[in-house]
């Protein structure tokens, strides 16, 4: 082989090898990205609940939804999280629901973003007691 074979052969074998480590590199979920996310809440008096809607399943099913008492302007540091609820498959949507919290004012339900899901907040719903 000349010095000249050899080269391109070197040469050749190194792209290979650095196109096979990017490619390894790049995990399947990564390459598709976080999938958009939905949240809702709705108010039934104090009765506090709402849906979490994705294509992807793992993004509807078993999702920590957090309720949230709004204080002031939304996502302000004055934010409280009050409950929480664990999302269940319903009709190929993701169903959660707090129960009465007996809280009446501002909320909001909220998830976190996870390695295939984007985060997301729903809009303001205010809660009252119809006594």
């Amino acid at each position: 082989m000349s010095v000249r074979t050899t080269r391109r052969t070197v040469a050749a074998a190194s792209g290979l090898a650095v196109a096979a480590a990017l490619l390894v590199g790049t995990a399947p979920s990564d390459a598709a990205g976080r999938a958009k996310t939905t949240v809702t809440i709705k108010a039934e008096n104090t009765d506090l609940s709402g849906t979490v809607k994705s294509k992807r399943k793992v993004c509807k099913n078993g999702r920590k939804v957090l309720l949230v008492k709004q204080k002031g302007a939304k996502g302000g540091a004055d934010d409280k999280v009050v409950a929480s609820d664990t999302t269940e498959l319903k009709g190929g949507v993701g169903v959660w629901s707090t129960g009465n919290t007996g809280l009446e004012g501002r909320f909001y339900a909220k998830v976190k973003r996870t390695k295939k899901c984007k985060a997301a907040t729903s809009p303001t719903v205010r809660a009252v007691r119809n006594d």
